[in-house]
């Protein structure tokens, strides 16, 4: 039992799951599972007895008991207590002061990943502000190979994400040009498809492989099938490239997505046995977001950002190229408006950087959410500065298929320009030499490239 008194007013919570979830800044989905502070003075109390609890405390009280969860057993049986040990005698506050010391440098943070928990991280993230979140995020550079090299300090990388509502070719192509002449694309050239199964998977992969290969373009291809497709797709010899799931926090929420950590291994053994990476080999593709654990009542009374920062724990155990939060996909009920988004997509990239996750962010919102386009520059413009490693790119912004909102290839330009960040340096060489970008990065008149792509090349 756990509490602090303000005004003499005496909070009690009742373990560290309810202190966790009493002290998360307020959103909406907390207050629909019934877990949230009641007010203000109850939040700032579970806030400041949090920051007393020792980081041990974690190891010993865990939120779901080991012998449920195969999440907490991953999480339990990977811990590294050689790394812990450095940081074993702070408490929750003692490590946010640690970690915005300025000798608290990226190999510092590096060296203790596998002896943090997500739980003390997500912990560390509830009591600071926004500009703790990027000041500690962007120290952290993590970085992953496969075709080319993404997450290195001053590059920042896109998704190039053509969804269409039919998966018609001409339309898929036609987005792919488009954002390949805006640069995006360097992260993965990633579709989701409008129809999951295995013949139509092998067919899109087939169509960006064979883009890939004719304008020796050094990047990855994904179809964002289930991953049992996947499985399938390579037992059929397709060309694979990454391999994709959307993951989550518990046991319980992976099993709403029709995955457990077995069948996450399965997909990553058979993706590494194509041999398909020329520069490296990370070749999982990871989705998170908020919510879903709620969304699937697999959140066993912890709040949401807990359970996201759970399902890092997920992703890191497979090496992954990859890894996003959709911030602002699961809607209002989760993240209510833009002030909640903002804020849950900087807790979700600083939580994943500790953790040692090359993390990207959907910055994006549904239109029945309390947000606008110019809420997402906000987003974006803190998630560049915090270092994040890569972004979506969708044309107009406005995904056709999936019915959201999200950052154009415009917007990539626009981070790019304003931080002088550049590409991956394998896709900017090649951006270059196709003369769609000069040598400082600055875009070329579209139509008047030497090396054209047009819709008959596809």
């Amino acid at each position: 039992m756990y509490r602090h008194t303000i005004r003499n007013h005496n909070y009690t919570f009742l373990d560290l799951k309810t202190l966790m979830a009493k002290a998360t800044p307020k959103r909406s989905g907390d207050e629909l599972a019934g877990v949230a502070a009641r007010n203000a003075e109850e939040r700032i109390a579970a806030q400041i007895a949090l920051a007393d609890i020792p980081l041990k405390i974690f190891l010993a009280e865990h939120l779901i008991p080991y012998e449920e969860d195969d999440v907490t057993r991953l999480i339990i049986d990977s811990h590294d207590s050689t790394s812990f040990s450095r940081i074993s005698h702070l408490t929750v506050g003692d490590f946010r002061n640690f970690l915005l010391q300025e000798s608290t440098d990226n190999e510092t943070i590096k060296s203790l990943k596998m002896g943090l928990t997500p739980e003390m991280v997500a912990a560390v993230c509830k009591i600071m502000r926004i500009q703790d979140l990027i000041s500690i995020a962007q120290k952290c550079e993590v970085v992953t190979k496969f075709r080319n090299t993404i997450g290195k300090k001053g590059h920042f990388s896109t998704r190039l994400q053509p969804n269409h509502p039919t998966d018609d070719f001409r339309g898929i192509a036609a987005s792919i040009i488009d954002g390949l002449f805006y640069g995006n694309g360097d992260a993965v050239i990633g579709i989701n498809p409008a129809t999951d199964n295995v013949q139509t998977t092998i067919q899109l992969l087939e169509m960006l492989d064979a883009i890939r290969q004719k304008f020796d373009i050094p990047i990855q291809s994904c179809v964002l099938s289930h991953i049992t497709t996947t499985i399938q797709a390579i037992e059929k010899k397709a060309p694979v490239d990454l391999v994709f799931q959307s993951i989550g926090g518990t046991e319980a929420t992976n099993t709403s997505f029709g995955v457990n950590l077995n069948i996450l291994q399965e997909g990553y053994e058979a993706g590494l046995s194509l041999n398909r990476g020329t520069v490296g080999k990370n070749l999982m593709y990871f989705e998170t977001g908020q919510g879903s654990s709620l969304s699937a009542n697999a959140n066993h009374g912890l709040d949401q950002q807990t359970c996201e920062a759970r399902a890092y724990s997920v992703a890191r155990h497979f090496n992954p190229l990859l890894v996003n939060s959709v911030v602002g996909f699961i809607g209002p009920e989760y993240l209510y408006d833009s002030k909640q988004i903002i804020r849950a997509g900087l807790e979700d990239h600083f939580c994943a950087k500790l953790l040692g996750l090359p993390m990207g962010v959907d910055v994006c919102y549904t239109n029945h959410a309390e947000a606008d386009q110019d809420d997402m520059d906000i987003l974006l413009t803190l998630l560049g500065t915090a270092g994040c490693n890569f972004i979506m790119g969708i044309p107009g912004s406005d995904d056709i298929m999936l019915n959201y909102q999200s950052t154009s290839f415009h917007d990539a330009l626009y981070i790019r320009h304003l931080l002088k960040l550049r590409p991956a340096p394998e896709f900017e060489e090649w951006l270059s030499k196709m003369n769609i970008f000069d040598k400082n990065m600055n875009l070329k008149a579209i139509g008047k490239q030497h090396n054209l792509l047009t819709s008959n090349d596809f």
